[in-house]
């Protein structure tokens, strides 16, 4: 590379991935096969509108590299139709938005405090001040459970039309089948939504319930976190795909249709052909048997750090986990906010998020809480057995962190052991 600064940063980059470990459950480690794609020759390409529609020539290899993708997308996660242009998971979910809801309308939503995401009604976002957004919440944090009376008695209240199952920071799964039972009170022209960022790796393993086989219309993820792709969106919908020559009806059999529009032109230009090489790679990976494991070693990763936690003092929202990530109040452990814990354990080499808790009386920037998983880490390849010495090692961070001698030492202990365990990139394949 001839800009050696830019070659340095790189390099800099790859060798603290490589001596440390990741446990931001919405960060992975991606193969060298969507490396190489993701740096492919697609980036030249500019691809405005869809396969056989483009506004461009040249389009001989973007047109099957996009079906393909979409195929795959489709085989995954059991869709009637996929659009793989998303740039991110917020795009996803603003077109689906976009696609369905008139200015003003409700879309009911899990609450940001509660485990929700930014884009599902956070007033400082766009889509706040576009659509009207009633959050709803947890019962019992302790437990995790959401309060579903409550949630269906919005729908009947408000009459949503969208009601949004997904999260961000939710270490329990929902019950997508009392979410169906919602749209039923909210009545029939509601659009059950699904933001599985998050859990999409473990849905398509089949270590997760699908939100389809209870009635949803639509899926939106992101392609990294536990899909283990390069970072972009994808929306999948069931319903009838056409292409006619004028906006269609606003129909729920129409959604697909209605989406696609939303994407282009309603709110991107150009895909990424670049990325969405990579993820027709991801998607490809995903669908062999050995995903499946994967993803259930996530799961069990996951369940065996919160014990050892808990073990250690940690207090734990829902009082564990049953997907891939954990969330730890310790301000009430440890009489610390997020902001502390997650430097202490920056400096040992072990990186996680501070993140509020429900009904947080400390600041976003300086939450009671933190938020870990276990993805990026079983990528890795550690099992777990590995688990106990990660409590260790998070407990002893936050014991000592103002002990940077003692820190020190944590992080050389972590460095030799994060170098046993090689980036999946490391894997250079030979022509």
């Amino acid at each position: 590379m001839v800009d050696k600064q830019v070659q340095q940063l790189i390099k800099d980059e790859e060798q603290r991935e490589r001596e440390g470990l990741e446990l931001i459950p919405s960060e992975n480690y991606v193969s060298r096969d969507v490396l190489d794609a993701l740096g492919s020759i697609f980036t030249n390409k500019y691809s405005e509108g869809y396969p056989g529609k483009r506004y461009y020539g040249g389009q001989d290899c973007t047109d099957p590299l996009e079906l393909l993708a979409i195929e795959r997308a489709k085989k995954l996660f059991k869709a009637d139709h996929a659009n793989v242009q998303p740039h991110s998971g917020v795009p996803a979910n603003e077109a689906v938005y976009y696609a369905w809801l008139e200015p003003g309308d409700t879309v009911l939503a899990m609450d940001l405090g509660h485990g929700g995401h930014l884009s599902h009604g956070n007033p400082m976002t766009r889509s706040a001040h576009i659509y009207n957004f009633v959050p709803y919440k947890m019962k019992d944090k302790t437990t995790g459970e959401i309060d579903y009376d409550n949630l269906i008695e919005l729908a009947r209240k408000h009459r949503p039309k969208i009601i949004l199952a997904g999260f961000s920071g939710y270490p329990r799964e929902l019950d997508y089948a009392k979410f169906a039972e919602a749209a039923k009170a909210a009545g029939p022209d509601t659009l059950l939504m699904a933001d599985m960022a998050h859990i999409a790796g473990l849905i398509v393993a089949g270590v997760h319930k699908n939100p389809f086989d209870y009635g949803f219309h639509v899926i939106t993820t992101t392609t990294h976190k536990t899909l283990r792709g390069p970072r972009g969106g994808l929306i999948l919908s069931k319903g009838t795909v056409s292409t006619p020559l004028r906006a269609p009806e606003k129909t729920l059999e129409n959604i697909p249709t209605l989406i696609d529009r939303a994407i282009f032109p309603g709110t991107q230009g150009g895909p990424h052909m670049h990325t969405i090489a990579a993820k027709a790679v991801a998607f490809e990976e995903a669908l062999q048997p050995s995903f499946k494991v994967y993803a259930q070693a996530i799961l069990d990763n996951a369940s065996r750090l919160a014990d050892e936690l808990k073990k250690r003092g940690f207090v734990l929202i829902s009082g564990g986990t049953s997907n891939h990530l954990i969330l730890a109040d310790v301000k009430e452990s440890f009489d610390i906010d997020g902001k502390q814990a997650e430097e202490a354990l920056d400096k040992i080499g072990l990186n996680l998020n501070k993140n509020s808790v429900a009904d947080d009386p400390l600041p976003p920037f300086r939450p009671s809480g933190i938020r870990l998983g276990t993805p990026a880490i079983t990528t890795r390849g550690l099992t777990p057995d590995h688990m106990q010495q990660i409590a260790d090692w998070m407990l002893a961070a936050i014991q000592n962190r103002d002990n940077d001698a003692k820190l020190q030492e944590l992080r050389q202990e972590v460095r030799a052991f994060a170098l046993k365990f090689p980036l999946p990139s490391d894997d250079v394949k030979k022509a």
